[in-house]
């Protein structure tokens, strides 16, 4: 068939479209910014184009000769009027698949009792689906809870929290009965959908095999982990205060933290078993796999997507800022000559970040992720992807990959709080004698006239910083292959 994914570059989306692919069907994938598919591997079986949910007329070519549409975009993240603008866009793709023809749209939404008291994430999911077939277009709606996968916004928030918080003060919510799914189950589903005619126009809640509290749910993980983890109960910690924590001790900021921690007051599990009648073929896996599956992708380092890869996770409302010269551009640029290949070279300076670090007082850099986690930033627990590749849209720490060409040139944006707009460019090219010139560049567009005062201030640290960063890149890229 010809299908469209939208939401390509989130978490479930670029999971989905190479299944599909293996499948046989033509996928097209709708982004914002082409770019950040830049380094899939799947990038080049797929066609992709540009498109805005909440733009009618860029849908129209998008939409063109689709036979089926997976709707994967929701706005957790952007602001208090996420809920309004879900909805906007729901309508705004609902009406342009029906002008285009579309037989059916896919969607993936939230779990819960439509007829309580859900909260606003949850509500808002269920409403994005219902306004997605206003138009006519026949809707396979699937509900689920929380996805257990490598990468998985919720499990990140499992992962992070126990690991790193032996007694953990815990809210009424821990209490709350949960149906999780793996991730490998709701691609299942999702993908099984396409040849199952049947579950046009319907409701599908999905979950994995067991039913069981956000609380077990940690100690669990704890379990399986071999960490001894005690929780304390305390009935007056209140979603936002909770959100709070999880920002400070994990890489989930607080505004994606406080609604999914409101939507965990409500009961998310399997009321009636539609998904077993139409899809006998999928059998859901029990939390503890889908755990044992999820850390056998961290161990082999094979995480092919992560929450962090949307472009919500850092800029909610902006389209991605490509760096261009203009008036008041601040440039700081160093080179070196190295002896060695740019292939080398590239190789040190594109694993930088995560576990690897920054190759220049460390613990500086750690400071600046934690002043930016108090100041409400990313801060620098996103870690990486993948320690070694690196690919266009990947978070490095509190930066986003902009532009990758593989063995010359990588292109980090910040996205740490900042006045002003910064980018930090590493840049490696063959000289007529055979060996190769590094360039770093540390680009700011100031905001104003704080911003100018920011960057002259911290011009003394940043000289130690990345005059000693370019230095060690030339010694890690001159050393022997077998050492590397």
């Amino acid at each position: 068939m010809r299908i469209l994914v939208t939401g390509a570059t989130g978490y479930v989306g670029g999971r989905l479209v190479p299944q599909l692919l293996a499948r046989g069907h033509a996928v097209r994938c709708m982004v914002r910014d082409p770019a950040r598919l830049q380094g899939r591997p799947w990038a080049a079986q797929a066609e992709i184009v540009r498109g805005d949910v909440l733009d009618a007329d860029s849908l129209v070519p998008v939409l063109a000769g689709i036979e089926v549409a997976y709707y994967l975009v929701h706005s957790l993240g952007t602001g208090p009027d996420f809920h309004d603008r879900d909805m906007r866009a729901a309508r705004t793709f609902g009406q342009a698949a029906a002008a285009a023809g579309v037989g059916r749209i896919i969607y993936l939404g939230g779990l819960g009792d439509a007829t309580g008291a859900l909260s606003e994430h949850l509500r808002s999911r269920q409403d994005t689906g219902a306004s997605l077939g206003t138009a006519g277009v026949p809707v396979t709606e699937f509900r689920a809870a929380v996805i257990v996968g490598s990468g998985s916004v919720s499990f990140e928030m499992i992962r992070y929290l126990t690991e790193r918080v032996p007694v953990m003060v815990c809210p009424n919510w821990v209490y709350t009965k949960i149906q999780p799914i793996g991730i490998r189950d709701v691609l299942s589903y999702l993908t099984e959908a396409v040849s199952t005619p049947a579950s046009a126009g319907q409701v599908i809640e999905i979950g994995g095999s067991d039913v069981l509290t956000y609380g077990e749910m940690m100690t669990g993980y704890a379990a399986e982990r071999g960490l001894s983890r005690w929780l304390l109960p305390v009935p007056i910690l209140t979603p936002r205060l909770s959100s709070y924590w999880v920002h400070l001790v994990t890489p989930i900021p607080s505004a994606i933290a406080r609604p999914l921690i409101e939507g965990l007051r409500n009961e998310v599990i399997v009321r009636d078993d539609r998904a077993r009648e139409l899809f006998p073929q999928v059998v859901p896996a029990g939390y503890l796999e889908s755990v044992r599956r999820a850390l056998a992708r961290f161990d082999t380092e094979n995480v092919e997507t992560s929450w962090s890869d949307a472009l919500t996770s850092s800029h909610p409302t902006s389209e991605p800022v490509l760096m261009t010269t203009q008036d008041g551009m601040v440039m700081e640029r160093r080179q070196l000559i190295v002896n060695a290949s740019p292939e080398q070279a590239f190789t040190v300076f594109s694993s930088l970040g995560g576990a690897t670090g920054w190759l220049r007082l460390n613990w500086a850099w750690q400071l600046r992720g934690f002043i930016d986690r108090l100041l409400g930033g990313v801060g620098m627990r996103r870690g990486r992807r993948h320690p070694h590749h690196v690919r266009v849209g990947d978070a490095v720490d509190f930066w986003r990959v902009e532009a990758v060409e593989p063995g010359r040139l990588v292109r980090l944006r910040a996205e740490m709080k900042v006045p002003g707009r910064a980018w930090l460019e590493f840049h490696a090219r063959t000289q007529e004698d055979g060996r190769t010139l590094v360039t770093q560049t540390a680009f700011f567009s100031p905001r104003g006239l704080f911003g100018l005062v920011y960057w002259y201030a911290l011009y003394p640290i940043h000289g130690l910083i990345f005059g000693g960063m370019i230095r060690e890149i030339g010694r890690r890229a001159e050393r022997p292959a077998p050492s590397r």
